[in-house]
């Protein structure tokens, strides 16, 4: 546990069906960090109704202060305690790249999840029921249908705005299956993207694809295409008996196969997305391999951009020099070479 002698234990609130809040969960599990696990939508708790932002999951720290958002929790663990069982590479180059593929199915494949959750009536009642149920303390008959229902009559009003969409079905189709094919060529027992251990960047893909694998539509895509897959998913889950070492190359075949994903698809869409919020535009397109993507301009996103194009350029000399000579074979090199 981060920070010795603490009174109590880490408290990690959110519902099952959150794939930031299973991502969060997985790595408190992996890293041996004990918490008590409160299976519960933060936000109708009285005790986490008023924290912002309302994120999932919602983790109260030791020293009982609550943070919210995924990303900054992981990497606060990082840093601010024991560096044992770390998430992030000791080789700068490869926590840089740990970093983007974590973002990249943070923002993107939860695009992809989005869609497949809600683009169909059948998957829509699934999800939102699993929501519902996990969300209270007690929920059964009329009162959890009716809840479950408003829920995905929310969702879906919400999927214009994250992209989600049948006109960008066919892109978010081709970047799961790409996602899928890349795991697929390696997944096995203890092994992972950056060694026999388990970066952050597998924790941000298990979170994604684990939920995906579990609602119905996602798991047919991910049984018909990538079976191994789905059992690495199931063994990440508790990940705390696996050591494991880091491996030497900076980014194995599976690393540069996901980073030409960012490099074709998301990085471009962040690009296009902070220049949309820059003019004010109300949307704005980017060219994929799979067909034209477009959206509404998401100002989180842009800070996302920022943040990366940060890490790059702190990396250290001649880190940085290696990394950027593998970018261009990813199609990644375009977003690092414009201005922070």
């Amino acid at each position: 546990m981060t920070g010795t002698g603490a009174a109590r234990p880490y408290r990690i609130i959110g519902v099952d069906s959150s794939p930031y809040t299973a991502k969060v969960r997985a790595v408190f599990r992996y890293r041996r960090i004990p918490h008590v696990w409160i299976c519960r939508y933060a936000q109708i708790l009285e005790e986490t109704r008023g924290i912002r932002p309302a994120l999932m999951p919602t983790v109260q720290y030791p020293d009982g202060t609550y943070h919210t958002d995924s990303t900054p929790i992981l990497v606060e663990l990082e840093t601010a305690g024991s560096s044992h069982r770390a998430t992030l590479p000791p080789d700068p180059g490869q926590a840089f790249l740990s970093s983007v593929i974590e973002d990249l199915a943070d923002e993107w494949l939860s695009k992809c999840l989005f869609w497949l959750r809600f683009g169909t009536e059948t998957a829509g009642r699934f999800a939102a029921l699993w929501v519902m149920d996990d969300a209270r303390a007690a929920g059964e008959g009329e009162d959890l249908e009716a809840e479950a229902e408003q829920f995905r009559a929310r969702q879906i009003a919400r999927m214009p705005l994250v992209g989600a969409t049948a006109e960008n079905s066919g892109v978010l189709d081709w970047s799961l299956a790409h996602t899928l094919a890349a795991l697929e060529s390696f997944a096995g027992n203890e092994r992972f993207l950056f060694g026999s251990r388990p970066s952050i960047a597998d924790f941000g893909l298990y979170g994604q694809l684990r939920t995906i694998s579990i609602d119905p539509t996602g798991l047919a895509r991910v049984r018909a295409s990538a079976p191994r897959t789905e059992h690495w998913l199931r063994r990440l889950d508790d990940a705390s008996g696996v050591e494991g070492q880091w491996e030497r190359a900076l980014a194995p075949p599976a690393v540069e196969a996901l980073l030409e994903l960012a490099g074709a698809c998301y990085l471009p869409y962040l690009e296009a997305n902070a220049k949309a919020c820059e003019d004010g535009a109300a949307r704005f397109e980017v060219e994929t391999p799979a067909g034209l993507f477009g959206a509404r301009p998401f100002p989180y996103h842009r800070k996302c951009l920022q943040s990366l194009r940060r890490a790059e350029a702190d990396l250290p000399e001649p880190c940085r020099e290696r990394t950027r000579a593998m970018l261009p074979q990813t199609g990644c090199e375009r977003a690092f070479l414009a201005p922070t």
